[in-house]
């Protein structure tokens, strides 16, 4: 069997754009609507968004989201955008009708925090034909709940613990898709993808703007 070849081309002016770990194209990824997605960019700066090489970008941010700044991420975005919808301070109704705006305006799935009710999801899913992804943040987290309430994506944030989290969801939940946050590491990365995440999300750091780049 011959190996595979595959080309590079980045350009003089490129170069230097950001990129994600290559160890995360170890794990499977999650194909939504035909496109095969294994690395998510945690981000909404729009010039990281704009430049980096990740197969999805993937937006939440800690204020109560606002349909203008949803537009602008995908607006730059070249890939897949999915947007923080709330789940905390932002619930029930609102989040709903958030997710049905965030849909008309293109983003490819919407994700709730932790705190979201297992009623606001299923009138989510009522309302919107993209994946509803939910934080999980704990093993302990009424996870059977969110899937029956409509989720179909879960999203382990668990700082450190969340090889140990993927390992249990895993383990009761063999086929859910799990996008997982891998850590700086490589080492960490892997860890996370060994455990059973099918994609991991990627916080890159921020630019040096010391950097004589332009």
């Amino acid at each position: 069997m011959k190996t595979k070849f595959t080309p590079e081309y980045s350009g003089t002016l490129r170069s230097h754009l950001p990129t994600v770990p290559k160890c995360i194209s170890e794990c499977g990824g999650i194909r939504i609507f035909g496109r095969r997605i294994k690395s998510l960019v945690f981000s909404t700066d729009v010039a990281i968004i704009k430049n980096v090489n990740a197969d999805a970008i993937i937006a939440v941010y800690p204020f109560t989201p606002q349909p203008s700044i949803t537009q602008a991420i995908i607006s730059v975005s070249e890939v897949p955008v999915f947007v923080g919808v709330g789940g905390g301070m932002t619930n029930g109704d609102r989040s709903v009708r958030l997710a049905e705006f965030s849909e008309h305006q293109g983003a490819s799935g919407v994700v709730v925090n932790a705190p979201i009710s297992n009623e606001t999801i299923a009138k989510m899913k009522a309302v919107v034909d993209i994946p509803v992804v939910t934080t999980i943040v704990s093993g302990d987290m009424d996870i059977a709940g969110r899937l029956a309430a409509g989720a179909d994506i879960l999203n382990v944030s668990g700082a450190s613990r969340t090889p140990e989290i993927v390992t249990k969801i895993r383990a009761e939940f063999p086929t859910v898709p799990i996008i997982a946050t891998g850590g700086p590491r490589e080492e960490d990365i892997l860890r996370t993808i060994e455990a059973g995440a099918n994609a991991i999300t990627y916080t890159p750091p921020p630019p040096d703007s010391s950097s004589p780049t332009s």
